[in-house]
């Protein structure tokens, strides 16, 4: 029996992203942008909330197309409001529209969203070394650096606490448990120092 990160529990679903997802260096432009919108969406809800919409909002924003997202008017407002497959608050959906027009003004600054935000651990994914979840900060100098650069570049629901949570999902840092079995694999990962 594989020993994971509390946190999972059993739902099938959400043990799946534990193992075959989060904590996995990401540097696909459309994934971290994907990851960066559904952390803003889960502010005040719980992940398997929207790990159980996650199907819904990539066919709603167009597959995190951030060019799309971006050339989104009033009228995809309102169509995303009246869609129960994702959460339906309004300045969510906004913000996610506002961060794909973000992103887009990051890219032509930096080359790619990646390069943008992985340059908050210089390129290489920290790695925790945590024993328990009570030891797991909810955020660290460097999703507060992040979060500050964000809000600079015109970024919404980008605080520290949902900073450091995309940056465990997208592999900048590996906070699996060091008695998880997914703790030692990712640490072994080419692209990990």
């Amino acid at each position: 029996m594989k020993q994971r990160c509390d946190w999972c529990g059993t739902d099938p679903l959400y043990v799946d992203y534990h193992d075959r997802e989060w904590g996995v260096p990401a540097h696909d432009d459309r994934h971290l942008f994907e990851m960066l919108i559904l952390e803003g969406a889960q502010a005040g809800l719980n992940w398997i909330t929207i790990l159980r919409k996650r199907d819904n909002y990539r066919r709603a924003f167009d597959g995190f197309d951030a060019e799309r997202v971006a050339g989104y008017t009033v009228q995809d407002v309102e169509r995303l409001l009246g869609d129960a497959g994702i959460v339906r608050n309004r300045l969510k959906v906004e913000s996610a529209i506002a961060n794909a027009r973000a992103t887009l003004d990051v890219r032509a600054q930096f080359g790619s969203l990646d390069a943008f935000l992985w340059r908050f651990v210089d390129g290489r994914p920290r790695h925790g070394g945590w024993a328990s979840l009570a030891e797991v900060p909810a955020s660290t100098a460097e999703s507060q650096a992040m979060s500050r650069e964000l809000r600079r570049c015109g970024f919404r629901f980008v605080g520290p606490t949902i900073c450091h949570a995309f940056m465990q999902a997208v592999g900048m840092v590996n906070d699996h448990l060091v008695t998880c079995f997914r703790y030692a694999e990712i640490r072994d990962l080419p692209s990990a120092v």
